[in-house]
């Protein structure tokens, strides 16, 4: 019996050393990333107290279409819009406040209504005067946000699985950020981040090993997961409608059918309120149509913008 207990015990020491060396790797403070090299049409543009980070390629003459990527990603998720666009249309990209090369706000302000603001006058030092704008998500929110605060600079609207409607029992107030939700977000591990970008797809063999890649290396910016997490802290998600109702510039509204973040049937409910919309919605794709269909959906988005009043 004594041989039992005194096994017993070393295999509860053991286990309390694995807890304790565990949860020191997973709290310790990971190292940040190297920024990427600048690419061609890369440029810093100080605006709302920002460094901001945009990518724009295509005739600096064209008709301009400005794009916002979601939630922990960066400018990178519209690359493939970009390629396939550029021949007509100056294609703007930028990584928003708190993601990316852009980095962390630093009065920590990340509400919707900060970040709305803070394009808005990012947007007023680019020049820009009629433009499309659009979004995935966290992108698509601030952009139909802007169509409304700004409706005689908005030739249109194109909306990927924009946020708006409440998820994630996020509504009036924010929720509470689980503590796992809150390790990742500070360290980006690749499993991790392999992980949630394969629930972005509908079909995740679409994902490459380049785009986890690259999406890890902007979430280990410097002070990027604690800005993810200050965002989450400050996110709601009231009801859009009374806004989405009064916005009147023609919007075109994407949706994967397998979108798993934002249930499909939100993009019925945003075509069915926005006095100018249209839905279309992609069999087999996620909630980052835009990557993981690019020739489709640009194709779709190209329709879209020859039939508009500039």
């Amino acid at each position: 019996m004594r041989g039992f207990l005194l096994t017993l015990l070393g295999i509860l020491i053991l286990l309390v050393v694995a807890a304790i060396a565990a949860f020191a790797w997973l709290t310790r403070t990971p190292e940040p990333a190297p920024p990427p090299e600048p690419v061609s049409g890369e440029y810093r543009v100080e605006a709302a107290g920002l460094n901001w980070r945009v990518r724009e390629s295509g005739p600096a003459d064209s008709p301009a279409l400005v794009l916002m990527h979601g939630f922990s990603h960066s400018l990178e998720g519209f690359e493939g819009w970009a390629d396939a666009l550029s021949d007509s249309y100056r294609v703007i990209r930028l990584d928003l406040p708190g993601h990316g090369v852009t980095g962390p706000h630093p009065d920590g302000a990340y509400s919707n209504e900060d970040t709305t603001a803070q394009v808005a006058e990012l947007l007023d030092a680019l020049e820009l005067d009629r433009f499309v704008i659009g979004g995935n998500s966290l992108g698509g929110l601030v952009a139909w946000r802007y169509a409304a605060d700004n409706p005689e600079r908005v030739a249109g609207l194109v909306l990927i699985s924009p946020g708006g409607y409440s998820i994630n029992n996020v509504g009036d107030e924010p929720a509470e950020v689980p503590l796992p939700i809150q390790m990742y977000l500070r360290l980006a591990p690749d499993a991790g981040v392999r992980m949630a970008t394969e629930a972005l797809y509908g079909d995740p063999s679409r994902l490459s090993d380049a785009r986890v890649e690259e999406i890890a290396q902007m979430m280990r910016q410097p002070g990027i997961g604690e800005a993810l997490i200050a965002r989450l802290n400050q996110f709601t998600l009231p009801d859009p409608e009374p806004v989405l109702a009064t916005i009147s510039v023609p919007a075109l509204i994407l949706w994967g059918a397998e979108d798993r973040m934002v249930p499909a049937e939100h993009g019925e409910r945003f075509a069915a309120i926005m006095p100018d919309a249209r839905l279309i919605t992609y069999e087999g794709a996620g909630h980052v149509a835009m990557e993981e269909i690019p020739d489709d959906t640009a194709a779709d988005v190209r329709a879209f913008l020859e039939g508009l009043d500039w």
